[in-house]
């Protein structure tokens, strides 16, 4: 039976998005860190990362204005009183506030966030990432 709609999307711009991990570079972002982002949503403000952290860097405390997924690929992770390994899985709710995270050994892990994140200090607000910061990284980290 024939479809009576069309089914055509009405974005031009929807479509899917292939990543080859060769084709991108680590991008650093502070002292021992970097970030390779797989994909900037901006339809939706998602988007999706690999952070690499060597042994003791700490990202500043902040909080997620949206929901998301951390998957560690290799290291250990200290983070809100516990500690997050290798294959470890953890799902952050919108409005999950983080005290400073600590890489406790040299660490890969995958986040996927639904929208910005607000860090923060003692002094107030410090910085703000979302899908524009991200894009603009994944563009510095396009093969040239």
């Amino acid at each position: 039976m024939a479809l009576q709609q069309n089914l055509a999307p009405l974005n031009s711009e929807i479509m899917d998005s292939l990543v080859h991990g060769a084709d991108t570079r680590w991008v650093p972002t502070g002292d021992n860190a970097w970030i390779k982002v797989l994909w900037t949503g901006s339809e939706s403000g998602r988007w999706a990362a690999l952070f690499r952290w060597n042994k003791g860097y700490v990202a500043d405390a902040h909080k997620h204005l949206s929901a998301a997924h951390t998957f560690v690929l290799k290291g250990r992770l200290e983070i809100r009183g516990g500690v997050l390994e290798a294959g470890d899985y953890v799902y952050e709710a919108n409005g999950m506030l983080h005290e400073k995270t600590t890489a406790l050994e040299d660490t890969e892990y995958l986040f996927i966030c639904d929208g910005p994140v607000l860090f923060y200090n003692d002094d107030g607000l410090t910085h703000y990432i979302g899908w524009e910061q991200m894009r603009g990284l994944q563009q510095a980290g396009a093969a040239t």
